[in-house]
């Protein structure tokens, strides 16, 4: 089992739309998500900076940042693109995270 971490940055004001779109996550994106090995996905909020903290438990050597040429994804992704910071394919800019400590 693999533990993931990456970040994110939310556009100013937009926690609660975050929030919402996330809440009524897509059930085909959960299945997805869940059969590509991600069996915990958490995603914190610093509101100081509007950068956002995922964390993602995954079986196998991949992750929910492996899942760039799937239709699904894509369509999540411009859906979230006026929300926040992304790349010209509306993937998020996401930053991987290194873990420096881990403690069971």
């Amino acid at each position: 089992m693999q533990r993931l971490a990456f970040k994110m940055k939310l556009n100013p004001g937009q926690k609660e739309a975050y929030k919402q779109r996330h809440d009524q996550l897509w059930p085909e994106l959960k299945k997805l998500l869940k059969d590509s090995g991600v069996s915990e996905y958490s995603i914190f909020l610093d509101e100081e900076t509007d950068t956002l903290f995922a964390f993602q438990k995954v079986s196998g050597d991949g992750g929910s940042q492996d899942l760039a040429d799937n239709d699904i994804v894509k369509k999540w992704w411009a859906f979230m693109a006026d929300i926040m910071e992304t790349n010209p394919d509306n993937s998020p800019v996401s930053v991987s995270l290194e873990e420096v400590f881990y403690m069971e």
